[in-house]
C-alpha cells in the first residue's frame, strides 16, 4: 500500500534595491603616523604667573632639557618649535618620536627662582593633533 504524503514547495526570490548615492568620495587618506606632536605648556608660580615671552619659553624649556638629558643632549636631541605664546600659556611642537621624553623632562624640571618665588613649566596636554590641544583650553573649567 503506497502513501501518498502531501508534499510542499516553496520558492523564494530576493531582489535586492540598490540606493543611489547623492555623495561621492573621491579621495580619502588615513593618516596613521604623523611627523610632529604637540604640547600645551602653562607657567606656574605662586603668585600670578609673570607674562611669558618666546625667549623665556625657550630659556625655560632648554634649561629643563638640560638637567634631563645633560648637556650635549639639550642642544643636540630635539628640535622644538614654539607656535603660540599668549599670556603664561605657550603651544610648542616636537617630533613626535621625541613627545615622551620632552614631556618627561618638563614635568621633571623643579623650575626657576624669579623673584623669590620657584616658577615652572605645566604640560596641560600634549598629543600629535593639535586641533585636539586647542580644543581642550576650556575643560578644567568645566569639570574643575
Amino acid at each position: 500500500m503506497d502513501i501518498d504524503l502531501p508534499t510542499t514547495t516553496t520558492t523564494t526570490t530576493t531582489t535586492s534595491v540598490t540606493k543611489s548615492s547623492k555623495s561621492q568620495t573621491l579621495s580619502q587618506t588615513t593618516i596613521r603616523s604623523p611627523p610632529f606632536s604637540y604640547a600645551h605648556l602653562s607657567l606656574v608660580s605662586p603668585s600670578p604667573p609673570p607674562s611669558l615671552d618666546a625667549l623665556t619659553a625657550r630659556q625655560y624649556l632648554t634649561s629643563s632639557l638640560r638637567q634631563f638629558l645633560g648637556d650635549t643632549g639639550a642642544s643636540m636631541a630635539m628640535a622644538i618649535d614654539i607656535l603660540l605664546v599668549k599670556g603664561g600659556e605657550c603651544w610648542v611642537r616636537v617630533p613626535r618620536e621625541d613627545l615622551a621624553g620632552f614631556a618627561a623632562a618638563v614635568t621633571a624640571y623643579p623650575g626657576h627662582q624669579v623673584g623669590g618665588e620657584q616658577v615652572l613649566m605645566r604640560v596641560v596636554g600634549c598629543g600629535d593633533w593639535l586641533g585636539a590641544l586647542v580644543g581642550r583650553e576650556g575643560e578644567g573649567e568645566v569639570w574643575g
